[in-house]
């Protein structure tokens, strides 16, 4: 049942459940402790009005008439406990031998702030009376009756004297106490109820404004499930439990949509990724099909055009296995392939590159500087990151614009630098050209450069290595690459 209920339901249902438990808890302790000390303070009077009555069955009490000081009273102990019970209002006497045989029983007919009198004590016909202590010598017994007639009850005291064999029972009305009590319960019912009613308001109230936070995370909730992902909660502190639990949804919702951010942008780039490398496929594809076109029209035929078509398709051919090769080794990066880990003399891979660079472009001018340094590495992905990286400046710069290379070490790093002189590249360009079939020229001419994979594999193989690169350019004032990787220690 209570798990229907909702959270601030539940809260004010707990408050108030304390609440009323305390309350009643309180009320009775109240209630009892009260009932008890009138009850206590009638009995005491019981007492008192005891030592009277046996004084005038003993025929020891004082005189009626002040005219003879010196007279005792001679009327028999009857007549003197009716007078007694005139003289005390409200008090019910009552006589029995030892065979329980009634001998008196009297009350005042005028009964205070009443019209007519109560109907007397129904006493039982037969009372047990307690033994004797120390402090009380004599056999009594306190005991609460119903009256003959009516809802009037009487508190009762029954003792026998040492020595006597005549039962002095004596009785009075409970109706004031019975009227303190029900007032005393009337009002805690009262107050009880309106506290258990304050306690409710503004239990709501708090609750209500200590789960607003909860509400508005609520509702943050809902519109990020309705696809908006930039959505917040507001006003998050951490003052609070709630507070903190909105930082802490904060920061999960960041994570969230810089995730969806990221799968948006990887989908976006696999579908890209295929749809160049179906371009770059389509195109050596097509060729080989001429060819093998032009072989079944003849060719097989004709020595010169046999020769054509086989170089052809033979070109091509290794045109798409390096373009497959390239692809399978970005796969393998992106899978996280363990590549070969051993201490490579970095300085050295460099100079063999930039020795294979100028017997390729013999008319460049490429200048060389070079610091002792050693990586932890797979020397033939290195010198692949440095020649794809050389081919690359080569490809975009014009043939007589010189480069400069250089290795130095820097803050526990090996720094590599090629710096070209060629026509420069722009922010955008800047921000896309590690990108995988990237090229700066929308034309996808092929004169120029190749299906845009190399700086893709720079990159690659250098995180593949702990390392990053970057590229600082300006249009018209050329471009500067820079590879870090981390130096190799025996430690």
């Amino acid at each position: 049942m209570l798990r229907r209920l909702s959270l601030r339901s539940r809260l004010v249902l707990g408050v108030l459940v304390l609440a009323t438990i305390g309350l009643v808890a309180a009320d009775l302790a109240t209630y009892t402790s009260l009932r008890s000390f009138l009850i206590s303070r009638t009995d005491t009077s019981l007492q008192a009005a005891h030592q009277e009555a046996e004084a005038e069955l003993l025929g020891t009490g004082p005189p009626e008439s002040t005219d003879e000081p010196n007279q005792r009273d001679s009327s028999p102990p009857i007549g003197r406990l009716q007078n007694l019970t005139r003289s005390l209002p409200g008090l019910y006497i009552e006589t029995r031998n030892s065979a329980g045989k009634t001998l008196f029983s009297d009350q005042v007919a005028e009964f205070p702030n009443t019209e007519t009198p109560p109907s007397a004590p129904r006493l039982p016909k037969s009372i047990s009376l307690a033994a004797a202590t120390r402090t009380q010598p004599d056999r009594l017994s306190y005991f609460t009756v119903n009256s003959i007639k009516g809802d009037v009850r009487y508190r009762v005291r029954a003792s026998l004297d040492p020595g006597s064999t005549t039962m002095l029972i004596l009785a009075t009305s409970l109706s004031g106490v019975d009227g303190t009590l029900h007032r005393l319960a009337l009002i805690e019912l009262m107050v009880t109820a309106g506290v258990l009613l304050a306690i409710a308001l503004l239990g709501l109230w708090v609750v209500r404004v200590g789960l607003r936070p909860l509400e508005a995370i609520g509702r943050t909730a809902a519109g990020i499930a309705a696809g908006d992902l930039t959505r917040r909660v507001e006003r998050a502190e951490d003052r609070t439990e709630v507070g903190r639990l909105g930082l802490a949804l904060n920061t999960m919702l960041g994570q969230i949509e810089s995730a969806f951010k990221a799968r948006a942008a990887s989908e976006e780039k696999l579908r890209r990724f295929v749809a160049d490398a179906s371009h770059e496929l389509r195109t050596p594809l097509a060729a080989v099909r001429a060819y093998a076109e032009l072989f079944k029209r003849g060719a097989d035929k004709q020595p010169e055009d046999l020769e054509r078509a086989m170089a052809g398709i033979s070109r091509e051919s290794a045109r798409m296995t390096l373009l497959i090769e390239d692809l399978l080794l970005l796969a393998r990066l992106d899978e996280g392939r363990p590549l070969e880990r051993e201490p490579v003399q970095f300085a050295e891979i460099v100079r063999e590159a930039v020795e294979t660079a100028r017997t390729v472009d013999p008319d460049r001018e490429i200048e060389l500087d070079t610091d002792q340094a050693i990586v932890l590495g797979d020397e033939h992905r290195l010198r692949q990151m440095v020649d794809n990286l050389l081919s690359n400046t080569r490809a975009h710069t014009p043939a007589d614009a010189p480069v400069s290379v250089s290795v130095a070490t820097l803050n526990g790093n090996a720094l590599l630098s090629v710096q070209d002189s060629g026509p420069g590249m722009t922010g955008e360009e800047q921000e896309r050209v590690f990108e995988r079939f990237y090229r700066a020229d929308p034309s996808r001419s092929r004169a120029r450069g190749g299906v845009g994979l190399g700086l893709s594999i720079v990159s690659a193989v250098a995180e593949a290595h702990g390392g990053e690169v970057s590229v600082r350019s300006e249009p018209g004032k050329g471009s500067r690459f820079e590879i870090s990787l981390p130096l190799y220690t025996d430690s």
